[in-house]
């Protein structure tokens, strides 16, 4: 006994042949059902490897973005400074913001990894920099980015519900601790 249960164990109205089939094994043979389990679970670890050398590879590609936007970013602040600060500041402050925004994304694939389960809170956090990050570009002087009332009051609004989310997730994960 393994402890696994055969194939059709748990399932509501499992065929009576497969059933039969189990039951008729000899006492030195290997169950059918039982074979086929382990066969499922060979391939659920090969797929969850997989899945781990494709999140690993994406987080790679994901730093190796992030360093050329912030290289970019600064060669690009130092050549353009001398025409203005102003404009160039606003361009490095978008590179950052992109930058910081893919950081957390590696963040919650590094998560992933760990603990193979999809954690929400990097998530509200890459939301809440994005919308952060459209606000200071729109309200940046002489940026040319139009935007009404109603669009700047909807970024406002989920400024607020990122936070309230990124606080109600900090105090159920403080709960179930």
């Amino acid at each position: 006994m393994t402890g696994i249960p055969a194939a059709g164990d748990d399932a509501p109205g499992a065929s009576t042949a497969a059933a039969a089939a189990v039951a008729g094994a000899g006492a030195g043979a290997e169950p059918a059902g039982r074979l086929g389990t382990r066969a499922v679970l060979r391939w659920i670890s090969a797929l969850e490897h997989a899945q781990d050398v494709v999140t690993v590879t994406v987080g790679v590609l994901l730093i190796g973005l992030a360093v050329v936007l912030l290289i970019s970013g600064i060669v690009d602040f130092i050549s353009t400074a001398g025409n203005g600060v102003s404009s160039a500041a606003e361009s490095l402050l978008d590179r950052a913001l992109l930058v910081l925004i893919l950081v957390e994304i590696v963040h919650t694939v590094v998560l992933s990894l760990r603990a193979h389960r999809l954690v929400a809170q990097p998530f509200i956090v890459v939301g809440l920099i994005a919308v952060i990050r459209r606000i200071l570009l729109v309200l940046t002087p002489g940026s040319g980015v139009g935007l009404s009332t109603a669009e700047l009051a909807l970024l406002i609004g989920m400024v607020v519900v990122f936070v309230a989310g990124l606080i109600a997730v900090s105090r159920l994960g403080r709960s179930e601790e």
